[in-house]
């Protein structure tokens, strides 16, 4: 019997809807990783099959990385996209294993795409790279985007395409960056790097504190002027803020050279924002420390 046709749209809009995971506030990028996963799978082999005990490792490897922190074990953490991804429509298991448990995972369970979803993906050039940009784009920051999809085994390259977003996605305010770096007198509030070329800033960039991607809002009191390296450490949950404003750098980061170590030396300093500039949200500020930043910071 036939599989019945998807067409790319309804793919891309049936992957879009995992965005509905994501509530309160609360980061949940756990299906879209698997997902992730499982498209890299299928660009190398054709094949989507991703067998649990492959999973149980690479997918704990990816939440670990990139999801927020948490105290439920690796491999609990596997399992909740693992056998939930089946009520979206768009996964199945070759055996009928109850949600969320691990050992029944354990007797050789594979999960795959949906058939017709998966044939969707093999027959249209182009459509696992769309997807997969799509989902990077809808839950992560620019700063992280490249990274998992290397982790995946992706090319982050394919962030230079067009994908379209839905209607229904918030638009970016096209203001909101420069009165950023004018509030924080393009300087990084970090460290103070200020470099210019012709006037106009150059490695210096507006970060949201909370993340866009889970409704962070373009206003100035969720906002930060960060030069490149210390917005993508600050996203990666490397660097943080107390609730004084002061900085934090997680004991996760290591480097041997003066450079790298120059980064340790931010732990303990005040943000000092220029008369006239929002301080940054307590809600924000808040949401980035329990949702972003991981492991403990270094001590005094």
């Amino acid at each position: 019997m036939a599989t019945p046709e998807v067409d790319g749209r309804e793919v891309l809009e049936q992957l879009a809807s995992l965005r509905q995971h994501q509530q309160d506030g609360r980061r949940s990028p756990h299906k879209p990783l698997l997902v992730l996963l499982a498209l890299s799978r299928l660009a190398a082999s054709g094949s989507s099959e991703l067998p649990w005990d492959i999973a149980e490792q690479e997918l704990a490897d990816l939440i670990q990385e990139f999801g927020p922190p948490s105290r439920t074990g690796r491999a609990q953490s596997a399992a909740f996209p693992f056998t939930r991804l089946r009520s979206d429509g768009v996964w199945t298991l070759d055996q009928d294993v109850p949600m969320d448990k691990v050992t029944p995972l354990r007797s050789g369970v594979t999960g795959r795409f949906e058939a017709s979803l998966e044939a969707a993906l093999r027959s249209r050039p182009g459509l696992v790279d769309d997807v997969a940009r799509g989902l990077v784009e809808a839950h992560f920051p620019a700063t992280v985007a490249p990274d998992v999809l290397v982790a995946v085994g992706l090319d982050p390259e394919l962030l230079h395409g067009g994908t379209v977003a839905p209607a229904t996605s918030r638009r970016r305010s096209s203001s909101w960056p420069a009165q950023v770096l004018e509030a924080w007198d393009r300087q990084c509030a970090f460290c103070g790097f200020d470099g210019q070329v012709g006037g106009v800033p150059v490695g210096l960039e507006a970060a949201h504190i909370r993340w866009f991607t889970v409704d962070g809002p373009d206003e100035l009191d969720n906002g930060l002027a960060l030069c490149s390296l210390h917005h993508k450490l600050f996203d990666r949950g490397v660097l943080g803020l107390d609730d004084d404003l002061t900085l934090v750098v997680s004991q996760r980061f290591s480097a041997r050279t003066p450079h790298g170590r120059a980064v340790y030396d931010l732990h303990g300093r005040r943000l000092k924002p220029r008369p006239g500039t929002p301080t940054p949200a307590v809600q924000h500020v808040t949401w980035h420390r329990e949702q972003v930043f991981h492991g403990r910071p270094l001590a005094a």
